[in-house]
């Protein structure tokens, strides 16, 4: 996708007056090869090396834009990373988040999470509505800048009832005339200045403090920490990225100011150095604990095939695998059995896959489980429909072996290799004890892992 195609499809649905939702997605070779996973099975402060998709929403009534975000590969998984963008725009209004103490009725609350956040503040009094339009105008604008930064990705429109309440509408043209201008001067920053989600920090505070009277200095000591992206930075002043960074740019050119990536994505050599650091105590108990226990992983189908291949392959590899085949029943079965990792197959009758993860996601208890959607289509909707509920990633049917255990391992590690003799036996006679199988309503086997 190239600069004008972005913008074309924009113009079109401005000139169509279309209503729906519009999901690009950048290829993975656009994006750092370095990120945290955010796992709760690796220390805090760990990186693996992934290419994850990043993408965007963005939502439409009649030809305007009412919102937009970024999607992360972890959005709703995670609701306190996902909301993280409204937290720093809250900071100008010196609001501050407390998920606990929002009651959300927005629809909105499962296709954008962040958006029904803002609407439940605004119901509660706490943001007023100049403030919450000043927000999302901010939104689209950073939303936008990145779009029409894209070089290479994927689109979907798809057309669907209109993100509901609306708080503004924002005209395309005047914001892609204004924005284009912004992406072209953002190239003059090259080299020194690439990315806003790069983070300023001072190299030389003797000279930068003499070139900057007091209060001045204090306000870049304040962000220019190497922790605060030029992103936030602009989010926390009111200001848009461009302004920001050409506010730093000539310190950047004298050496003042250097600009680093942001703490995660240091690269290998950081990343070594990080894991050559002698353990704490703590870090070797955790290290210990993690090589000894069993992850345990649940599957959701209704096909006995899937389920019994899971079994299989997870049981044989060292891992505690329970299959479920009436998603009713596993709604509750999962809260007994509290797995590491939850697959879930997407066409099921009376609950769909969507819908299960849907749900699963307004739960505390499952807002950083893994949920992956096994489908049989290898279709671009299903990967959008399956980020919009909270999925964290997917696997289409049929699958192999390595498919399987390398999507599994990507998210909750190996399996127990001290087990994997005797769950290999144990898996290869399915059902054996090791399946649930809810359809029959007189089967008596406990849910919970052995």
């Amino acid at each position: 996708m190239s600069e004008i195609d972005i913008r074309s499809i924009l113009q079109l649905i401005e000139l169509g007056q279309r209503t729906g939702e519009l999901f690009v997605e950048a290829y993975p070779s656009q994006l750092p090869s370095v990120v945290n996973i955010g796992s709760k099975y690796l220390p805090e402060n760990r990186s693996v090396r992934s290419s994850p998709a990043r993408s965007w929403f963005v939502f439409f009534l009649n030809g305007r834009i009412v919102y937009a975000s970024d999607y992360a590969s972890d959005y709703s998984s995670d609701p306190d990373t996902s909301l993280s963008r409204l937290s720093d725009y809250l900071r100008r209004y010196k609001v501050e988040l407390s998920l606990n103490r929002l009651t959300i009725s927005s629809v909105a609350l499962i296709s954008a999470p962040e958006y029904g956040y803002l609407w439940a503040l605004l119901e509660n009094h706490t943001l007023n509505p100049a403030q919450g339009r000043s927000i999302i105008q901010s939104m689209v604008h950073e939303t936008l800048f990145d779009l029409l930064s894209l070089h290479q990705g994927s689109f979907i429109f798809e057309g669907s009832p209109p993100l509901s309440p609306q708080l503004t509408t924002l005209e395309i043209a005047p914001l892609l005339a204004k924005i284009m201008k912004q992406v072209q001067a953002w190239k003059q920053l090259h080299p020194l200045i690439q990315s806003p989600d790069q983070c300023p920090l001072i190299a030389d505070r003797d000279l930068l403090q003499s070139n900057l009277s007091a209060a001045t200095f204090n306000r870049f000591s304040q962000y220019v920490d190497g922790k605060t992206s030029i992103r936030q930075i602009a989010r926390y002043l009111h200001r848009d990225i461009l302004t920001v960074a050409r506010a730093i740019y000539t310190y950047v050119q004298q050496g003042m100011i250097q600009i680093i990536d942001a703490p995660g994505r240091e690269g290998q050599a950081g990343k070594q150095e990080s894991e050559n650091a002698p353990k704490t105590i703590l870090a070797r108990e955790f290290e210990l604990w993690q090589a000894t226990r069993t992850p345990k992983v649940v599957c959701i189908d209704d096909g006995v095939t899937i389920r019994e291949t899971v079994i299989h392959i997870l049981g044989q590899n060292g891992y505690e695998i329970k299959a479920i085949a009436n998603p009713l029943e596993a709604l509750s079965l999962v809260f007994q059995l509290k797995p590491d990792l939850i697959l879930c197959d997407i066409a099921m009758p009376e609950l769909d896959g969507y819908e299960i993860c849907a749900m699963l996601r307004k739960s505390t208890a499952f807002r950083q489980i893994p949920i992956v959607m096994l489908t049989g289509k290898d279709g671009f909707i299903d990967r959008v429909k399956a980020r919009m509920v909270g999925a964290t990633d997917y696997l289409t049917k049929p699958f192999g072996e390595n498919e399987l255990l390398m999507l599994v391992e990507k998210y909750i590690g190996p399996g127990n290799s001290e087990q994997r003799q005797s769950d290999k036996s144990v898996a290869d006679s399915f059902g054996n004890g090791v399946e649930i199988d809810i359809t029959d309503s007189t089967s008596n086997s406990s849910p919970s892992f052995s």
